[in-house]
């Protein structure tokens, strides 16, 4: 069958990545046009990478009928306007996180995908990388035993420091429970499903804050969103789960996410405060009954005796210049064309959108919140994935 005509809209930071990775499989996908709000850039997006198509609207490019899927990197304020417009002109939709800025624009989004019988998936998917899937393998197989709860951490002091323009990231749709959480709430409803209530407690320490980069060094912004947050989740599995998010914090050394079961503990505790789920790869450490050996080590030893599994799937890059994003995009290709559930459903973006508003709004009206939406465990990602599907 031919390959899936993918439309971009959206040339900032993350593009070229997306582009790069998605040239790996031109017998699946092939982006075809690309769109941003200035013509030139578009223009020049489309010479870098031998793209036949450039539009200085992502509405004119929609409006290709030579496009199939719409690859949406704009930013969140964006995403519900063109999600919807793509939906409309009969395109399936791959968006970046979130589905929307609110949990209502993304309920607008999959009810118009289900109407019009297309399809939405979503990022992160950095969840199908080898790390995380690892962690799938190990609880499928009953290596952790049954899951009791989680700990995801995400905790540094903002993007002012070296985004190039980091407005919009304290602005509402992002902050860091929308911007940089989704992919550890994301990790989460990968391996235990989906969640039924939660509660939360916000703060905002700063109302503006001053861009260190260039181009707008000097420059004040206004913070609009909370800016440091902590919740727990109840999965419908019974697991209890505690996050913490923050852009307030000067540095972390907490664990990025840590999985505990009835036989073991599963611990991603990378330096860097954005790694963990936010990258593909990296290491994952298993704590079980036989390297536990608390009564045998003295104290300042008893936390380096952990196990380093092996991966042994694909997608494993530590670098957030050269990793895998864009591998849920394939997956929902395959998906479409073989019939199947994409693993990065839009369904599983909306429970997520949904789980992160309930935590805000928990905090704001003081009091626990039941979730309406929920989700299918997406499957695990075969090891020699996507040569199993070609």
């Amino acid at each position: 069958m031919s390959a899936f005509r993918i439309g971009v809209v959206g040339l900032g930071d993350i593009s070229d990545v997306y582009v790069n990775n998605l040239k790996k499989y031109p017998d699946i996908v092939q982006v075809t046009a690309v769109a941003a709000r200035r013509a030139e850039v578009a223009a020049a997006f489309a010479r870098r990478h031998a793209i036949t198509k450039n539009y200085a609207t992502g509405y004119e490019l929609i409006a290709d009928p030579d496009v199939d899927i719409v690859l949406n990197l704009t930013p969140p304020d964006a995403h519900r306007d063109l999600n919807l417009a793509a939906l409309a002109a009969g395109k399936h939709v791959y968006t970046e996180k979130p589905l929307g800025a609110t949990f209502e624009e993304g309920c607008r989004i999959i009810e118009l995908a289900a109407r019009k019988g297309l399809r939405v998936a979503s990022a992160p998917d950095t969840f199908l990388g080898g790390r995380l899937q690892t962690c799938r393998r190990l609880i499928d197989d009953g290596t952790l035993g049954r899951v009791i709860g989680a700990g995801a951490f995400v905790a540094d002091h903002g993007h002012e420091w070296f985004h190039p323009n980091p407005d919009f990231f304290y602005q509402p749709g992002a902050g860091p429970l929308h911007d940089i959480g989704p992919y550890y709430l994301t990790a989460m409803l990968s391996l235990f499903g989906p969640i039924v209530r939660c509660c939360g407690m916000t703060s905002r320490a700063f109302n503006e804050r001053t861009i260190e980069s260039e181009p707008f060094r000097g420059t004040t912004i206004s913070v609009n969103v909370d800016t440091h947050m902590t919740g727990t989740y109840e999965f419908a599995n019974g697991a209890l789960a505690t996050i913490l998010a923050s852009f307030d914090v000067w540095d972390s050394e907490l664990p990025r996410l840590e999985i505990y079961g009835t036989k073991g503990t599963i611990c991603l505790n990378d330096i860097d405060p954005i790694d963990g789920p936010n990258l593909f790869g990296g290491n994952v450490l298993l704590r079980t009954r036989e390297n536990y050996r608390w009564k045998d080590l003295p104290r300042p030893q008893r936390h380096s005796d952990w196990t380093r599994v092996p991966i042994e799937h694909r997608f494993n890059e530590v670098s957030q210049r050269e990793n895998s994003r864009g591998i849920g995009l394939v997956d929902l290709a395959l998906a479409i064309r073989n019939n199947r559930p994409e693993r990065a459903s839009g369904a599983m973006a909306l429970h997520s959108l949904e789980a992160m508003d309930a935590l805000l709004t928990s905090a704001r009206e003081r009091r626990f919140y039941d979730l309406a939406t929920t989700f299918d465990l997406p499957e695990p990602l075969p090891v020699n994935f996507p040569d199993n599907e070609r």
